[in-house]
Parts: structure tokens; C-alpha cells; sequence
């Protein structure tokens, strides 16, 4: 009897293999038919924030920092690596390769346990972009079959750039131009053989790769991408070993960014980025500005920003010298240089912007007194109104819960009696305080809000010294309002955002008028004869008229200087972060920091290298006039004080002047009623300019000149 063939022998199992496989057919095609391919999972793309000159500025991201890229952007040694070290058959399979898996699962088995990869580069796609990294067999069937789908959909190059696009590479960087930047601060455009062979490594193992956490696991990942391409014929095995001669660390950067949602560059831009990335989140939702990838445009000159930074700390340079601060803005309102603080590392409050960097804000002293003075011009108070100015002035129940205010002028000088526009020029305390009784402090509170003040503030009479805290963006605001006569323009930090190539702001700027224009006018006038007659004369500039205020606290807490050209207009601070309890003594050879010392010599070397030459003539003398009390508060000598003759006595005019010599009369309190009459406005005659000329003629002042804060 004849044998029977092997396979009639077997055809019971052969035919169970035939069904199975049948099935397994049927499946596939079912699966391939019926199963939709799924929308894309949105990538979350890095925000970039760029100066005002179009360069890369900062870059703000979630978990996953990734710039997507063209596949024409790529090197093709980078694409080249990537494919030699990941998926050989990319070019030549249909989206899975079982030869590939089938290797890879023997080599397993061989390695009891030491998983060799097996899935293609358009498996590792749908596995970032579709199916997520479940460990379960049907979503390595999903994967499978959407890999399938993914290939008749799209071309190897789109798969490609895809995948490149959305692999981690260690650091955050998700993408091969985020993963540039992270590891060689480099576009993916500049790198060659020895970055890209890097990177191909990371793949693979981004954490351990990491040089900086392993160099020999570095090294070998970097081996094996080597190795892979000398096989492949991509490169010689002489160019491999050029590589493997150069130390991975030799051209790897610092992990500077690690854990950290922010990239910045540009000296003291760190505080300026983080107010733009505060400013973004009231605008739109955190998830959107960390993960939208937003193209936003500031305002931030780096020049300017630069010099700036030199300005306040080339200055402020030893060990224990205070804290500066610094806001710039054109008269578009848009900020130009913002100086937050000296090192970000080391604080990260933006000691510029107040309770919007994390910190309070600071008493603005004298720097307030414009803003009194602008309220007391539009309620028709006359510059030339004349006012007692003792040395020391007690107003029973001025202040706060009706309680007596004490009023002392810098350094206890008595100026006698003196007009509003002196007293402004050598701001007097005691005439400002009188000065905010007959306006109304909560008529002050709302100038100060129409200029530009957006803190917080009560309406105590100590409000006309600068008691509250304010911010250094909001005093430069407040002087820009002034600047432009009355126009208010909004500040602002943004000129433009992108999304998607969809514009989603285009900034223009914002402007109110909120002050008469003869109003800003005088206050200007009255601001020039700080600059020229008064405490602000180390502010002045060789190229360019300056109208300015100076600012001091109690106890030397906080100095300040605010001033403007007709093209920028800056507020600087000083003090010590801490609070106004450490006093600003002995720096730099001042003995008492007040505003027309360090803080105008800061205003002076940034204006002086910020501001560009103004050749226009000086302005008219504004008209004067107003009402003009004969006298805003009945002052007479205190009872407890015996009057005593008026003497001449030399006075101090502070660290940064020479003295000079004035009247000074015994310090004198007020009878316990203030009378603030209320007259018709008097007819008043200024000086009459010559009309053959553009100059301005000089003030006779009755006071001699005392710089004061």
C-alpha cells in the first residue's frame, strides 16, 4: 500500500492554518475597511516671544517645548541617521514590517527580557500622534492598522516630517528642532554628522542618553547610530570615526532650561519676559500661550534694554548696593526696556511692575507731587500762587482717621513764602501739603488714575508726598500722560500675536485725552524748572530738553527719578527689596541717597545713550495764571514756640549740590482751624515773551535754588 503524503497526513492541522490565517485575512481586511482613521491629536506647539527687532526673545512651553519644521528645513544627514538608526526599511515597507517585528521578538526571547525595537517609523508616529503608549494588544492592532492607513494617505516624506516633528528627544524637547536647540543651541539647519548622530541616539533612550546625566551611555548610543550608517553606506567607516574621536561633551550645551517653562536670552530680558507671559494669560488660557505655539512680537528694544541694564547696575555694581529698576516707553506707550531686577536666578520679583511681578510696589515720595499739581492747575490754581513754606507744618486732622499730619521739608528748610511753580521746583512738602487740603485728596486719587496710576489708593492728604505704593510702569505712565499733553496712551509690552498664520493681535495704540492741554502745559512748565533751576539738575541732558521730577521717602527708604525727552520717557527706583526699613546710606559715596543724586545719574546714562538728539526749540512760557489765593492756609507761630527774628543760616541742600544760603524762619504749627478759601478766580498777567525768538526766558526765582526729593 502506498504512503501517504505528508501533507495529507497533516491536513487536518493544515487546514486548521489555512482557516486561521483565512480569518486572520478577513480580520485584517475588515479591520482596514472598517476601522476610520482617527483625527490627529492636536501637538502642543512652544510659543515664541520675539524683541522689537524680529529676533527670538524667549520661548514659553508646557511639558513639551517642539517647534515644528518642514522636512526641507532637516539636514538629510539628520533624516539619513534617524532612518539608519530606527527603521532601515522605511523607504520600502507599507507601514509595518514583520521581518522587522519577528527579529525583534527573537531577539527578546534570545535576551530574556532586553527588548530590541521592532516598530517602524510610522508605527512610532501613530503611536505619539493617534493610539497613545497603552500596553495592550489591541491597541498594537489599532496601531498597526492605522500605520497601514497612514501610508496610503500620505508619502514617506510627510510621514517623515511628521515623526520628526513629534519624537522626544530628552530635555523637554519634543522635535527635532526643539531637540537642537535644547542640546547644541543650534537650528536643526546648521547641524552635521556628529550632532545628528547625537540625536538619532536619543531616540532610542532620551533620558539615559542625556551626556550630562551618563557620558558612556552617551557615547554608545552615539556608536550604534554610527555603526548603523557605515552599514547602510551612508558614511565611511573613516568619517564614523572622525566622530567617535570628538568628546560628546565637547559640543553638547548646558541643560540650562531643565525644568523650566521659560528660555530667555538678553541681559535682564528674564523680568520682561515674564510680565509679557503674565500679560498673554489675561488674554488667553494658560494651556493656549504654553501649548497654542503663539508667535508673539514685543516692544523690548534690546539695545535699549542693554543700556538700560548698564545704566542702573553698571552703577549700582559693588556687593550690598540696592536694587534698581527701570521702565522706558516711547510715546506710542510701548515699554522700550523694563529692568526688573539684578539676577533672575536669584529673585524673581519684577521690582518694576509692582503687585504684577510679585512684589507691592513702592512709596513714589515726591515723584507724586506733579500729580497734586496737575489737579490744582485744573481746578484754576495759579503757578504763581504764593504759599507760607516753613520748615515744619502740622495740619490737625489732615490725614488719615482725622488724625493731626506733621509735615517736615527735606532737611528742615524754611523757605519762607513762595509760589507754587518754586515750591514744585524745590519741592517743598510743606506747600504740597497745604497744596492737597485745598484741592481734596480724593480729587488727587482720581488725577492719579486718569494719568496712568492703576494701584490702589486711598485718599489721605499724605497721598500729595507720594505715601502709596505705586509701581515704576505705573509712574512712567502717569509721566508719558504728561509728556503728551494730556494724552494718556495705555503702556503695553505686545505689538503683535500669531497663531496658526491667523493674526489674533495687531496692536494700535490706545489713547485718551484726560487732561487739558493748557493744564499739561503748565505742569510741564513747572516740571523744566526741576530740570533747570531746582533738585533735578544731575538729570539733565546735552542733547535734549528734560522736563523731570525727583522722589525721596521718609527715612531715605526709596529714591526716584522720573523724567522725559520728547521721546522717551523714564521712571527709575532704587532701594532695597527687602522694604523701606533699611535706609539708602552710604552708597557710592553718598552719604544720603536722595532722588536728584543716583537715581537722576541713572536716568542720565541710559536717556543719554536712549534718546536721540532733539534740536527743537524750547517751548513757550505756558500762561500762568489762575486763581490765585492770597493765602491757601492761615499760618501763624506756634504757642508753645516763642517767635524768634528771621536769620540767615546756611543749609544743606543734599549730598549731590553745593549748599546754599537761605531765610529760614523758626519751624511753625497751624491753629487748630484751617480756613481753605474759596475766591474767584483772579486776573493774572505772565511775563511777556519776545516775539522775535524761540528762547525761553528765564524764572526769577524769589528762593535761591535747593535741589530737594
Amino acid at each position: 500500500m502506498r504512503r501517504r503524503s505528508l501533507f495529507w497526513r497533516y491536513r487536518r492541522v493544515w487546514f486548521l492554518i489555512g482557516i486561521l490565517g483565512f480569518t486572520a485575512l478577513a480580520g485584517a481586511a475588515w479591520m482596514l475597511t472598517q476601522i476610520p482613521l482617527p483625527p490627529e491629536a492636536p501637538q502642543a506647539q512652544t510659543t515664541v516671544i520675539y524683541d522689537a527687532t524680529g529676533a527670538q526673545l524667549a520661548t514659553l512651553h508646557g511639558v513639551e517645548n517642539r517647534f515644528p519644521v518642514s522636512i526641507d528645513a532637516v539636514p538629510p544627514v539628520v533624516t539619513a541617521a534617524v532612518v539608519a538608526a530606527e527603521d532601515r526599511k522605511f523607504f520600502v515597507h507599507g507601514g509595518i514590517d514583520p521581518v522587522g517585528i519577528a527579529r525583534a521578538t527573537w531577539a527578546d526571547v534570545r535576551r530574556k527580557g532586553v527588548t530590541q525595537g521592532g516598530s517602524t517609523i510610522t508605527q512610532q508616529y501613530v503611536k505619539n500622534a493617534y493610539v497613545g503608549r497603552e500596553y495592550t494588544l489591541w491597541r498594537k492592532i489599532r496601531e498597526a492598522v492605522i500605520s497601514v492607513k497612514i501610508e496610503r494617505k500620505l508619502n514617506k516624506n510627510q510621514i517623515l516630517e511628521r515623526y520628526l516633528n513629534t519624537v522626544y528627544f530628552g530635555r523637554g524637547a519634543y522635535g527635532v528642532q526643539a531637540a537642537a536647540k535644547a542640546y547644541f543651541n543650534k537650528d536643526v539647519g546648521q547641524l552635521e554628522l556628529k550632532e545628528a548622530s547625537y540625536l538619532a541616539g536619543l531616540i532610542r533612550s532620551p533620558s539615559a542618553g542625556d551626556v550630562a546625566d551618563d557620558p558612556v551611555e552617551a557615547h554608545d548610543l552615539r556608536f550604534i547610530v554610527l555603526s548603523a550608517m557605515v552599514d547602510t553606506k551612508i558614511i565611511t567607516p573613516e568619517q564614523a570615526n572622525a566622530v567617535e574621536a570628538v568628546p560628546i561633551a565637547d559640543y553638547v550645551v548646558a541643560d540650562t532650561v531643565a525644568g523650566s517653562n521659560v528660555t530667555m536670552t538678553g541681559v535682564g530680558a528674564e523680568y520682561f519676559v515674564a510680565y509679557v507671559q503674565r500679560e498673554l494669560t489675561k488674554l488667553y488660557p494658560e494651556d493656549q500661550v504654553l501649548r497654542g505655539g503663539m508667535r508673539v512680537y514685543t516692544t523690548l528694544d534690546p539695545t535699549a534694554q542693554r543700556q538700560a541694564y548698564d545704566a542702573v547696575y553698571g552703577l549700582l555694581d559693588r556687593a550690598g548696593d540696592p536694587a534698581g529698576a527701570l521702565v522706558s516707553l516711547d510715546n506710542d506707550g510701548r515699554v522700550v526696556a523694563m529692568v526688573g531686577g539684578r539676577d533672575w536666578t536669584t529673585s524673581q520679583v519684577n521690582l518694576a511692575v509692582g503687585t504684577d511681578g510679585g512684589g507691592s510696589g513702592r512709596q513714589a515720595g515726591s515723584t507724586f507731587k506733579p500729580i497734586v499739581l496737575a489737579e490744582a492747575v485744573s481746578q484754576g490754581i495759579s503757578l504763581e500762587a504764593q504759599f507760607a513754606a516753613p520748615a515744619k507744618l502740622v495740619l490737625p486732622k489732615a490725614d488719615k482717621d482725622e488724625k493731626d499730619w506733621e509735615v517736615n521739608n527735606y532737611e528742615n528748610a524754611n523757605f519762607g513764602r513762595i509760589s507754587l511753580l518754586n515750591a514744585t521746583a524745590n519741592s517743598v512738602n510743606t506747600v504740597y501739603a497745604q497744596l492737597v487740603v485745598q484741592v481734596g485728596p480724593d480729587k488727587v486719587v482720581d488725577m492719579a488714575h486718569k494719568l496712568g496710576v492703576k494701584a490702589d489708593l486711598a485718599p489721605n492728604a499724605s497721598i500729595a508726598l507720594g505715601t502709596a505704593d505705586v509701581s515704576v510702569l505705573d509712574m512712567a505712565s502717569t509721566y508719558l500722560t504728561l509728556q503728551a499733553r494730556g494724552m494718556h496712551v495705555e503702556p503695553r509690552v505686545i505689538k503683535k500675536i500669531t497663531q496658526n498664520n491667523s493674526v489674533l493681535v495687531d496692536d494700535r495704540p490706545k489713547t485718551a485725552r484726560v487732561l487739558e492741554r493748557d493744564v499739561a502745559d503748565k505742569v510741564n512748565y513747572a516740571l523744566q524748572q526741576v530740570i533747570e533751576n531746582g533738585s533735578g539738575t544731575a538729570a539733565a541732558l546735552p542733547q535734549a530738553q528734560v522736563w523731570g521730577k525727583t522722589g525721596t521717602t521718609d527715612n531715605y527708604g526709596d529714591a526716584w527719578f522720573v523724567g522725559y525727552t520728547r521721546q522717551l520717557t523714564t521712571a527709575v527706583w532704587m532701594g532695597y527689596p527687602a522694604g523701606q526699613s533699611t535706609p539708602l546710606y552710604d552708597i557710592h559715596g553718598v552719604k544720603k541717597v536722595n532722588g536728584g543724586s543716583l537715581p537722576a545719574q541713572i536716568f542720565k546714562r541710559f536717556m543719554t545713550k536712549a534718546s536721540p538728539p532733539d534740536p527743537t526749540p524750547p517751548d513757550k512760557i505756558p500762561d500762568l495764571s489762575g486763581k490765585t489765593p492770597p493765602s491757601v492756609v492761615s499760618v501763624t507761630p506756634s504757642t508753645t514756640t516763642p517767635a524768634a527774628s528771621a536769620t540767615t543760616t546756611t543749609v544743606a541742600a543734599g549730598d549731590d549740590s553745593p549748599t546754599t544760603t537761605v531765610r529760614q524762619n523758626p519751624a511753625v504749627t497751624l491753629p487748630e482751624q484751617i480756613t481753605v478759601p474759596s475766591l474767584p478766580p483772579q486776573s493774572f498777567t505772565p511775563p511777556t515773551a519776545p516775539t522775535t525768538t524761540m528762547a525761553r526766558p528765564r524764572t526769577t526765582f524769589t528762593v535761591p535754588t535747593i535741589p530737594r526729593p
